[in-house]
């Protein structure tokens, strides 16, 4: 990366501690509208999977899919947990913020994620979730029975695959660079299984609503985990080295 694109993202995170800090409400919304965004990915995802029956053309419909989720944050708008641990670590190595800027940064794009993810999904099921209850009974529990090393490994690197997309997003100047670049990322975290904590908060809620007997101390022990894999996935695997090779002036 040229130290062009370094400051780039570094006055991003200076931005975003800005905007929360001067318009919490509206900081919120962006995040809450991220996890909107997610939960549509979700959606499309799960759907896809059920009316393929769970097979492979199904599996790669839906990584493709998925994609939407970024597309939506990048070209409409918002905040997403997962995209800010690149973004605050590249502005703190940066010197740019503060560990309390990233801290409030992360913690208040999490709940708001939540919460968009949240509120659509029980959307989604109020609706009748499209005939999916059994595509969710059908997963759930293996994904919840992941391996904890597995499944943090699994979260670094999806969150390495998500915020190059991001990355990418930031730094291409046509929308269909854009859109291609995100697309390839995207479908590439979801097509090999890996864990993302903001789908993971969609998908847990949906499954909840559907499937009876789930272990709300089961997912919460995978959210954890999830989440500290994300945030070593995208701060540390991608940002710092990221940061490293480029020149200063």
């Amino acid at each position: 990366m040229i130290y062009e694109d370094v400051q780039k993202i570094s006055n991003a995170a200076v931005a975003k501690i800005t905007l929360l800090k001067n318009h919490f409400g509206k900081y919120f919304i962006r995040a809450i509208m991220a996890g909107f965004f997610i939960a549509v990915a979700m959606i499309y995802n799960n759907v896809a999977g059920n009316l393929f029956e769970g097979s492979a053309p199904g599996k790669f419909i839906g990584a493709l899919v998925f994609s939407i989720a970024v597309l939506l944050i990048v070209m409409v708008g918002g905040e997403l947990f997962t995209g800010n641990n690149l973004v605050m670590a590249f502005g703190l190595l940066d010197k740019k913020v503060g560990w309390g800027d990233l801290g409030k940064v992360w913690v208040v794009s999490y709940i708001g994620n939540f919460v968009g993810c949240f509120i659509l999904s029980l959307i989604f099921v109020g609706g009748g979730a499209s005939g999916t209850a059994d595509y969710f009974a059908g997963f759930i529990d293996g994904k919840l029975s992941i391996a904890p090393g597995q499944m943090f490994f699994r979260a670094v690197l999806c969150n390495f695959f998500v915020c190059l997309a991001v990355l990418c997003g930031l730094k291409m100047k046509s929308e269909s660079g854009k859109f291609l670049m995100i697309v390839i990322c995207i479908s590439g975290f979801v097509l090999s299984g890996f864990e993302h904590c903001i789908a993971n908060m969609a998908i847990f809620t949906t499954a909840y609503c559907l499937v009876p007997g789930l272990s709300i101390a089961a997912m919460l022990k995978s959210m954890l985990i999830v989440t500290l894999g994300n945030i070593v996935g995208g701060a540390v695997l991608l940002a710092w080295p990221l940061r490293k090779m480029s020149a200063d002036q």
